[in-house]
């Protein structure tokens, strides 16, 4: 397991990549990986005082030139504000990383339209905000570009008790593919990342509350038995932003130890089954 940066110094050199929900967890990780292979970072989200923080860090760490900016993914204006406030300070952006979202467990009967509202408007209504300012920018430029955008291995199947999430990561799903489809004359290319479990300090606790977690192991659903590492997910995004990447757009790719092919194969669960049981089946076999 490498615990390391993929990309060499230089892989992404020349490169702006903005990054929302940059100020913490896996877009944080993302940011990081960005910087230590060359790229000028800008990271958003509503905290201005986290952004801050995570930039001097981020600073701090890589040597690398990171912009903090506030905004609201889920208002268009303030979108738009955000972007040229960036291209005031580096002239031009290379990468739209779509990573701000919302997310917790509930029966789906128990939640108000709110609530729906909250989760949807971050995940689906964000990523289409950020994606169409900057792509009407990228257009009107004739200038090359990427988005990368993270949904969730749910977000082709659905799941119960996240419903919001689901609804709003289909959304991004096919936003990623339709666009992948429609920009590629422009020279825009359009993928997607599919995490599974990557433990963080908030999403892990709303999503598996200890008094969950001790009822629903989520360890026991994933075939290489351990949560996924934040640079191994940074790490693929480096590489799908990069020009290593040139020819791949329109793919949506899953990292998530098998998780959700364990939980979609019927029988997956019988390596539950010990030993000593299969001997005895084995034996009645034989018999027959």
């Amino acid at each position: 397991m490498q615990t390391e940066s993929m990309l060499n110094a230089v892989a992404l050199q020349g490169k702006t990549i903005l990054v929302t929900g940059g100020g913490t967890g896996l877009g944080r990780a993302m940011a990081v990986a960005f910087l230590q292979a060359g790229a000028q970072v800008i990271i958003c989200s509503r905290k201005l005082e986290v952004l801050e923080q995570t930039a001097r860090e981020l600073h701090a760490e890589t040597g690398g030139e990171i912009l903090p900016l506030p905004c609201d993914v889920r208002f268009y204006e303030q979108v738009e504000g955000m972007v040229a406030a960036a291209l005031a300070r580096f002239g031009k952006i290379d990468v739209l990383v779509n990573n701000a979202a919302g997310n917790f467990v509930s029966p789906t009967e128990r939640l108000s339209h709110k609530a729906f509202d909250v989760v949807t408007d971050i995940v689906l209504k964000g990523s289409y905000n950020c994606t169409l300012a900057l792509g009407k920018h990228w257009i009107a430029q004739k200038q090359p570009a990427a988005i990368l955008n993270i949904v969730t291995t749910y977000a082709s199947t659905g799941s119960g008790y996240v419903v919001p999430s689901a609804c709003a990561k289909a959304g991004v799903l096919a936003l990623t593919r339709s666009l992948a489809a429609e920009w590629a004359k422009y020279g825009i290319r359009s993928n997607a990342i599919a995490p599974g479990p990557f433990p963080t300090e908030g999403a892990m606790s709303r999503l598996f509350p200890p008094q969950l977690a001790k009822q629903l192991d989520p360890l026991k659903r994933i075939p290489l038995k351990r949560f996924g590492e934040q640079q191994e997910l940074a790490n693929l995004a480096a590489y799908l932003v990069s020009d290593y990447a040139a020819f791949i757009t329109g793919e949506v790719i899953t990292i998530d130890g098998g998780e959700w092919l364990y939980g979609a194969g019927e029988f997956n669960h019988f390596d539950q089954v010990p030993n000593e049981l299969w001997d005895a089946l084995a034996q009645k076999r034989n018999k027959e």
